[in-house]
């Protein structure tokens, strides 16, 4: 009876010690699991300025986005604009031409012809009324220089230079064709005479008596 007390007692010992060491160990399993969450956690965790260096990247990267679509928005309204507005310059260039041949035979027309002709002149001069509507439909406008106008190269063409009494040294002395522009853009320049100055020569002065007259003075005998 007494050594089935003391294997009783010796279990029983045995029995607390193996759970007092589990426990332990449980205890000691918990707070390695939990040290190692906290690690994690404070190394998953970002500061809080880099929180904000990241926000701010992110920022100026969305702006430069933004601003690169408009920049190209802009971009391609302006091309479509270009090819809509100049989309017909090599028309507009060969029309010239025709708008020079109407010109020229209203401005051959005489009374006569005009008289004889009366519907056919109508019809010339409605046509050329209706192909400049058409240019300026078509923002096609005409270079009109006029005589006395500067010189400017980048709508007149030079076709002469000459000396002309009082006019200012390149200034327009003669037009001898129109020129066009369609938006922004030369079509063809105004061809034009241009003034090199008034030369050497001046006016006489009336006022003064000239040389060769005090010379015939000085000549002519005293009277007696």
């Amino acid at each position: 009876m007494q050594e089935k007390n003391s294997e009783e007692s010796t279990e029983n010992f045995l029995e607390e010690d193996f759970q007092e060491k589990l426990e332990k160990s449980d205890a000691d399993s918990d707070e390695k699991v939990e040290a190692d969450l906290q690690d994690s956690k404070s190394e998953e965790e970002p500061s809080i300025e880099d929180l904000l260096e990241e926000r701010d990247s992110l920022k100026d990267r969305l702006m430069r986005s933004l601003a690169d679509t408009e920049n190209l928005r802009k971009r391609a309204e302006r091309d479509r604009k270009d090819a809509e507005l100049y989309g017909g310059t090599k028309l507009a260039r060969d029309l010239i031409s025709v708008h020079d041949n109407l010109c020229r035979a209203l401005e051959n027309i005489d009374d006569e012809l005009r008289g004889n002709s009366k519907a056919l002149v109508e019809g010339l001069e409605l046509t050329q009324r209706e192909l400049l509507a058409v240019f300026s439909k078509h923002k096609i406008e005409q270079i009109l220089p006029s005589i006395g106008d500067k010189f400017d190269p980048k709508i007149h063409q030079a076709m002469f230079e000459a000396p002309v009494l009082k006019s200012e040294k390149g200034s327009i002395i003669q037009v001898m064709t129109n020129g066009f522009k369609i938006g922004d853009r030369l079509l063809r320049a105004s061809q034009v005479g241009v003034s090199s100055g008034s030369g050497s020569l001046e006016e006489p002065d009336l006022d003064q008596p000239s040389s060769s007259q005090d010379d015939k003075k000085e000549m002519e005998p005293e009277d007696k």
